[in-house]
């Protein structure tokens, strides 16, 4: 698996866990790095700039998905489908290093793998409307 690939589930893992647990950022990643002893340090990082910058932008990021996700509230998707939505709305609108067919792409094989086949249809679709709608309008 590719680095970065397994960043991204680790960090949909974090996300999970700490909408769950309702707990601090910092005490689910501590917990969870205690779990994942031996992971790369690159993974480790990349993980944790996911997961902080979702985290920090999180009221930001749930009310762009209410807007471009047609007649879906939040608490209606499933957990794994909202922080999958989440982590890929802050990867496109924040993280311009990463070319968002690759945000995309990853975000829908993730929640084909975590969630239901039809959630692959459901992340893509919002998500190529965030990227189309707010990434032009964050750029004006």
């Amino acid at each position: 698996m590719r680095k970065r690939t397994q960043s991204r589930e680790y960090a949909l893992q974090v996300l999970y866990q700490k909408e769950m647990r309702q707990d601090a950022v910092e005490e689910v990643l501590l917990s969870f790095w205690q779990e994942h002893a031996n992971t790369p340090p690159e993974v480790k990082e990349f993980t944790e700039r996911i997961v902080r910058g979702t985290v920090e932008k999180l009221s930001e990021l749930d009310d762009i998905i209410v807007r471009c996700s047609d007649n879906w509230q939040l608490d209606r998707m499933s957990a794994i489908d909202r922080n999958i939505l989440r982590f890929g709305a802050y990867e496109l609108l924040y993280l311009e290093d990463i070319p968002p067919k690759v945000s995309i792409n990853e975000a829908v094989n993730i929640a084909k793998k975590y969630s239901q086949e039809e959630a692959g249809k459901f992340v893509n679709g919002v998500l190529d409307k965030i990227n189309h709608s707010e990434k032009s309008s964050k750029t004006l």
